[in-house]
């Protein structure tokens, strides 16, 4: 009878702790595993730093070669690529680097080239000499492409068949600077170019030796991507193989397996796609199909096609999907994951209506920075989930931030101040052996200009993501916006100085202020530009298209322009941009003459009001 009482007494002690975890934790559980899962994956990292044997990601598809060198790596455009094919071409590629190239370990090479097998195969076939790859954006022209090549110390440039025309402007200003140029084509010829498939009929298969390839350190250099700043050029951020890998890990995280088929439409040259994508799927032993560029009209085909299981995203994208017209097969497919960033929780939930229930994980963090946040929880809206135990491991804080003075706040000692919870403030990441910083190439300026020291205590030292975050009490992290220079705009950031400079040389231009204005029902910012005209000079709208076509990517040019008296400036002589920003593209509220980007006329014409609704309509192709 005792013995009975006791059973029922603890299966209700069972019962009743049960109920009580759902309702005051209902998260408990998918958070314990999820930072399980994340620790066992930590440790072999940790591991690899203790014993000074680094397996990184060539090293790990090296592995998976060997283990199934018959299993289908890349398929791109109906063509099949086993993870013997890429490892014997990336070996032909490496011999003929290290014999024609005249680069050795250590040396950095620059890649300018678009979503295609090869650009495995050159990264990895550089990887085995030894040699750290920069990815070059492929929409980026002239000054900005020469200064990105020269600012990470590159030896050699790689470029694409069908970019050699990109490179056609600045070949003569690299051979000055004894960085060689070779492309991924036959015969060359007067172009000043060396030929690399001219050398590599000839070239052996055979691997180079490992000892090229190794490294005993996770902080060793193994890549440069470039992201757009608020210095104006785009910089080159320093990767290491520490990096790489955790990147490697997040497909697996979020539950992919060797099973899986990964949809990659993103750009390579972006960490999303190279890192997590390409990383993701060597880790896993997976099969990924590689798309040259994102179809909205082809994607839905591709992955029945295919059968993809997984793919990455960007917030744009999801939403051109949804602006596909419907069809009776929306839901008819095999997609059970969606990885990525910036999806907006109206599209999200559009998303998962129209396409049926995927697992969409979103990831937050940049490609320099030190933090990320994962929703593991899938909760709609949130860019991440943190706990206790997080906060413990990465130390981040949310602080209050001026949008005025485009600051943050400082207490009467100077510190910054922390938000409450559900309040919104810049997100700061701590710079610890845990959590390092590797700044970017090229300048010790740039890397200090994303650091903010003395921040609660004097000494300390905190990555600033410049980006506006809002932290719920059940531990679900929300973006808000992003401060300063940059905003985001079709997918990628824009540098609002950089833009400005490259504009300020039209001849009719004394004063120009870039920024990003919103548009209801698109994602991130349109960028648009307040000028001031120099006297005696009229603004043409033809001659200022032109320019902006010739020298800016389709992102970067602004789609709106306001014609200025007097530029309003801060108390500290820098450009205002927040009462711009408020104020936004409306003629009916705006009384300065405004102008729309309009590619049929090929010119910028006057915003009109019809014109104004058109677009919030979205009936005008932005």
């Amino acid at each position: 009878m005792l013995s009975f009482a006791w059973i029922s007494a603890l299966l209700v002690g069972i019962i009743s702790a049960h109920f009580l975890q759902k309702l005051c934790f209902p998260y408990f559980w998918k958070d314990f595993f999820f930072l399980l899962s994340l620790t066992r994956y930590g440790m072999k990292l940790e591991l690899f730093r203790l014993t000074s044997r680094v397996c990184t990601v060539l090293d790990r598809f090296i592995q998976q070669a060997h283990r199934n060198p018959d299993k289908a790596f890349i398929i791109y455009e109906g063509s099949v690529h086993t993870y013997k094919d890429i490892e014997q071409r990336s070996n032909r590629l490496a011999n003929v680097f290290l014999q024609k190239l005249n680069v050795t370990k250590g040396d950095c090479v620059a890649l300018l080239m678009n979503n295609e097998p090869d650009f495995v195969c050159v990264w990895f076939g550089l990887a085995k000499v030894g040699c750290p790859v920069a990815f070059l954006n492929t929409n980026i022209k002239s000054r900005s492409l020469l200064h990105c090549i020269t600012c990470c110390g590159a030896k050699a440039v790689i470029v694409g068949a069908d970019l050699v025309e990109c490179v056609g402007g600045i070949v003569s200003n690299l051979l000055e600077d004894n960085i060689q140029v070779w492309a991924m084509k036959s015969h060359c010829g007067d172009t000043k170019m060396e030929s690399i498939l001219d050398h590599i009929d000839a070239a052996t298969d055979k691997p180079l030796p490992a000892v090229l390839r190794a490294t005993t350190s996770l902080k060793s250099p193994t890549l440069f991507i470039f992201t757009s700043g608020t210095t104006g050029l785009p910089k080159a951020a320093v990767i290491t193989h520490l990096q790489s890998l955790k990147a490697a890990g997040g497909c697996w995280a979020f539950g992919v397996t060797k099973k899986d088929v990964i949809y990659i439409s993103l750009p390579l040259y972006h960490s999303a796609a190279s890192l997590i994508g390409i990383g993701g799927t060597i880790e896993l032993g997976a099969t990924c199909i590689l798309k040259k560029k994102f179809s909205a009209s082809q994607f839905w085909n591709d992955c029945r096609k295919h059968n993809v299981t997984v793919f990455q995203y960007i917030g744009e994208l999801c939403r051109y999907l949804c602006n596909q017209p419907k069809t009776e097969i929306d839901k008819v497919h095999s997609v059970r994951i969606g990885i990525g960033n910036g999806l907006r929780q109206d599209v999200w939930q559009e998303f998962l209506r129209r396409y049926g229930n995927i697992q969409m994980c979103e990831v937050y963090g940049s490609t320099e920075g030190n933090l990320c946040f994962m929703n593991h929880i899938g909760k709609i809206g949130r860019v991440g989930r943190s706990n206790f135990i997080y906060r413990l491991l990465l130390k981040y804080d949310l602080v209050k931030y001026d949008m005025m003075k485009e600051e943050p706040m400082k207490d009467q000692y100077g510190f910054c101040q922390r938000v409450k919870k559900g309040e919104t403030g810049l997100l700061l990441s701590k710079v610890s052996a845990l959590t390092p910083f590797f700044g970017y190439a090229g300048s010790k300026q740039l890397t200090e200009k994303k650091l903010i020291r003395n921040v609660f205590v004097k000494g300390d030292a905190y990555f600033n993501t410049g980006d506006l975050m809002a932290e719920d009490n059940e531990g679900f992290i929300s973006f808000k916006d992003r401060v300063g220079d940059t905003f985001r705009w079709k997918g990628e950031n824009v540098a609002t100085t950089d833009v400005a400079e490259t504009l300020g040389s039209v001849d009719f231009i004394q004063e120009i202020n870039v920024y990003g204005v919103e548009i209801a029902g698109q994602e991130g910012r349109a960028g648009m530009a307040a000028i001031i005209l120099r006297p005696g000079f009229m603004f043409d709208g033809s001659k200022f298209f032109q320019h902006v076509v010739m020298e800016l990517p389709t992102y970067a040019r602004p789609l709106f322009i306001r014609l200025q008296v007097v530029m309003e400036m801060t108390s500290t002589l820098k450009q205002q941009k927040f009462n711009l920003v408020q104020s936004g593209f409306n003629p009916s509220t705006i009384s300065d003459p405004l102008y729309v980007l309009d590619y049929q006329q090929n010119s910028y014409i006057p915003l009109t009001k019809s014109a104004y609704q058109s677009i919030l309509c979205g009936e005008r192709k932005l």
